[in-house]
This record gives structure tokens, C-alpha cells and sequence, in this order.
């Protein structure tokens, strides 16, 4: 498991542009999570965490909490993961945001080991399960659950994914992300994705027979992401990972335009700066 006994290992790139001290976070906060749509965590929207959360909030008080999630999202900016999963995690559902995608990214990018990521990702939907239970009125809550979810299923082989009805859930997941949150980038990319990677592994009919996977969805989610979010590396990276799914090789050229332009982006945090080195990692 991700614990605090294993060293991850540490974020490859200069990450002197992204440390946001102090008041910097809160000023840069609109841009960094233009996709995720997280609200800033001041004091007030710590204490509607703790209201919302009941029980689960273990007695934190809301300067306590918003000091600490802010630290954790300072931590993930600047590429220090395991610092923002381990503050996000001891804070339970109310940092279950930052620990989710925190341990996400880093399993995604900086962990090789294929038995390891599937923990790590299966981990991860865990804590946000656990999220969605005390903070159902959270867009993250479902959204990072669908993304854990759906990273799993990708380490899966395509048949086991559907026969544990992991499509399915990372589907409702991200609908109810969408229902809250309409404008989520990063939930759109991720329903995007969702249509044509069933489509590409199983074929149109069946997919759009047993699954309701359209192209044209996927399409169609896909521009919204980029509408939203035109200067964020992943909405073009996943952008060229559809086409490719769809069309294969007939887009080819199409695909490797997308990742140029992710590529060529200027990442305002670690998470972009992976993205970004993913998509040149695409064209060599």
C-alpha cells in the first residue's frame, strides 16, 4: 500500500515555478483547478466541509482543516505527493480530494511496477468510496472515485473490467459528478474516455448496445473539456488518446497535433509538467 514506510520516488522536473506560498495558492487557485473545479479551502469552505461531513469530520475545527488542506494542495502542486497524500489521508473523506488524486498521479506517472499501480489505484477508490459516503454533495467525492476506478479497470484486461462491472460504476460516478458540477473539465474528459475506450476494445455495436457508448459522446465530451480548459495539457492528451481509440490509424495525424499541443503547453504545476512530458513522450 501507499504508506508512510515506502519512499515514493520524487517528481523528475524543476519544480521551483509551482511552490505557491502564502498568498500565491489562492491567487493561482482558479487556474490550477480549472479542471477539477475544487473549491479553495478557506475557512468557510472548511467549516461547510465539517457541517456536511458530521461524524466524519473527527473533531477537526475549520482553521485547523483549512490550514491543512492547504499545505496538502501546496504539497501536490509543487510534486511533493506523498507529502499531500499523507496530510490529505489523516484528514479522512474531508482530504479524501487530494489524497485520491495525489496518490493518482503519482501512481499513474512515477510508479512502473503494474501489481503495484493496481494497489495503489484500488487504494485510492477506496478513500474516495469512503468520501462519497460522508461528502455526497461533493463533485470530487464521485469524481475521484470514477477516476480511481477508472485507472484500475485500465490495468485490467477489458473483460474482467465489464465482468466486475467496474464500467458501470465509474459511468453513475461520473454522471453524478456531472449533475453537481456541470462545468468539470476533467469529469468530461474522463466520460470522453469512457465511450471510446469501450468502443476501441470491444467495437460500436456491442459497446453501444450493452454500454451506451457512443462516439458521438465521446466527441462531444472531449470538445467541452477543451472548451473549458484550452490551456490544460490533459484535455489534449486525452483528446488524441480518443481519436486514437476511435479511429486508430486513420487520425493518426490528428492524434500526434494534440499531443504537440499538450506538449507545448506551459504547465502551471507538477501535475501538468507529467502531462505535458506524457504527450512529448507520444511523438518520439
Amino acid at each position: 500500500m501507499a504508506g508512510k514506510s515506502s519512499k515514493w520516488a520524487p517528481f523528475p522536473h524543476d519544480a521551483k515555478a509551482f511552490a505557491y506560498a502564502g498568498d500565491a495558492l489562492k491567487k493561482a487557485w482558479p487556474a490550477l483547478h480549472a479542471g477539477d473545479n475544487e473549491p479553495y479551502p478557506d475557512a468557510k469552505r472548511a467549516q461547510a466541509l465539517i457541517d456536511a461531513a458530521g461524524k466524519a469530520a473527527k473533531g477537526l475545527g475549520a482553521a485547523d482543516l483549512s490550514a491543512k488542506l492547504q499545505d496538502a494542495w501546496r504539497a501536490f502542486h509543487r510534486g511533493d505527493f506523498q507529502t499531500a497524500f499523507e496530510t490529505g489521508e489523516s484528514l479522512g473523506a474531508l482530504g479524501a480530494s487530494v489524497a485520491v488524486k495525489a496518490l493518482g498521479i503519482h501512481t499513474t506517472y512515477l510508479v512502473e511496477d503494474e501489481a503495484e499501480q493496481l494497489k495503489r489505484f484500488d487504494q485510492a477508490a477506496k478513500l474516495a468510496e469512503a468520501a462519497i459516503k460522508a461528502l455526497p454533495g461533493e463533485a470530487n467525492s464521485h469524481y475521484r472515485y470514477a477516476f480511481a476506478l477508472g485507472r484500475y479497470s485500465q490495468g485490467l484486461s477489458i473483460t474482467k473490467a465489464l465482468k466486475q462491472g467496474i464500467a458501470g460504476k465509474v459511468r453513475a460516478a461520473l454522471d453524478t459528478t456531472l449533475e453537481l458540477a456541470p462545468k468539470h473539465a476533467e469529469a468530461h474528459t474522463a466520460l470522453a474516455l469512457y465511450h471510446a475506450e469501450i468502443i476501441g476494445k470491444i467495437g460500436a455495436m456491442i459497446g453501444g448496445l450493452t454500454y451506451g457508448a457512443k462516439a458521438a459522446e465521446a466527441e462531444s465530451h472531449i470538445k467541452t473539456a477543451l472548451k473549458l480548459t484550452p490551456d490544460s495539457p490533459i484535455a489534449h492528451v486525452e483528446h488524441g488518446n480518443v481519436l486514437l481509440l476511435l479511429y486508430g490509424d486513420k487520425k493518426e495525424d490528428a492524434a500526434a497535433g494534440a499531443f504537440e499541443k499538450a506538449g507545448k503547453l506551459k504547465p502551471k504545476d507538477a501535475m501538468e509538467a507529467l502531462d505535458a512530458a506524457y504527450a512529448n513522450a507520444q511523438l518520439e
